[in-house]
């Protein structure tokens, strides 16, 4: 597609969608007007969940299991993990702690982040990973320190300055201001980190992800998390059961 033509179909989508921000001037969008538009794609909901499909691949194992995902925004994040209708696994995450247990090797870890940045490939915390599973970035995105442009039909986000080892890049969607692409490099660490989202799906008015593709690596070391989400139901009244049991093997992390 031509970029002009880019441009005519953009400025086409914009004006049609009544709950988008509207930024008028499309060819000279500014990074502040790109990303408050972002932000205010954010889902806004109380209670979110949502059955999935999860591929789960490193050099040692590759795993498909189902997972039922439950969200109080900004407080729980609740996962069910089963294989063939059997529960393997649950983890329990908030603000401030990770919890979770496995029943195949009856193991459980309760403290920090460090398990679900061990399980990702890479350091991340509950905001980031609520900002992952709902399309939304999991920086902060302050607009006096970005840049934008336009490439490959996407609005391309970067620091004005970037970091030596903190390679930011963003690639959002001009329907909806969701995230097409994020990614981040830190080449002194040998470490990369792709999140690549599919279609989105409309719920109401807003924009949720269908699919998610997680690629990390670090010193050679890889991971891969392909999520499907088969169905996400909004502000039903859910509950976040935990309690790990009796006789399970704490897990020590190095």
């Amino acid at each position: 597609m031509k970029l002009k033509s880019f441009y005519l179909l953009l400025a086409l989508v914009l004006a049609s969608c009544g709950g988008a921000k509207k930024i008028t001037n499309i060819e000279n969008a500014s990074a502040k007007e790109i990303i408050a538009a972002h932000k205010a794609a954010a889902p806004d909901f109380k209670t979110l969940a949502g059955r999935v499909q999860l591929v789960y691949e490193t050099e040692e194992k590759l795993q498909s299991i189902t997972v039922s995902l439950r969200m109080e925004k900004d407080k729980n994040i609740w996962v069910k993990a089963s294989i063939l209708g059997i529960t393997i696994a649950k983890v329990l995450i908030t603000p401030t702690s990770v919890s979770y247990y496995e029943t195949v090797g009856k193991t459980y870890f309760e403290g920090d982040f460090a398990l679900l940045g061990d399980w990702i490939g890479t350091p991340i915390n509950f905001q980031q990973a609520q900002n992952m599973l709902l399309g939304q970035s999991i920086f902060t995105l302050n607009p006096s320190e970005y840049r934008s442009e336009i490439f490959q039909n996407r609005f391309k986000i970067q620091p004005k300055q970037q970091p030596p080892n903190f390679i930011h890049s963003l690639f959002l969607n001009p329907e909806n201001f969701k995230i097409a692409m994020e990614t981040l490099a830190q080449p002194n660490s040998d470490r990369l980190l792709s999140i690549r989202y599919g279609d989105y799906q409309k719920i109401g008015d807003q924009y949720f992800p269908s699919t998610i593709s997680i690629d990390t690596s670090e010193k050679g070391a890889t991971t891969k998390i392909e999520m499907n989400y088969r169905k996400i139901d909004l502000n039903a009244d859910v509950s976040f059961p935990f309690e790990i049991p009796q006789g399970y093997e704490e897990i020590q992390l190095n």
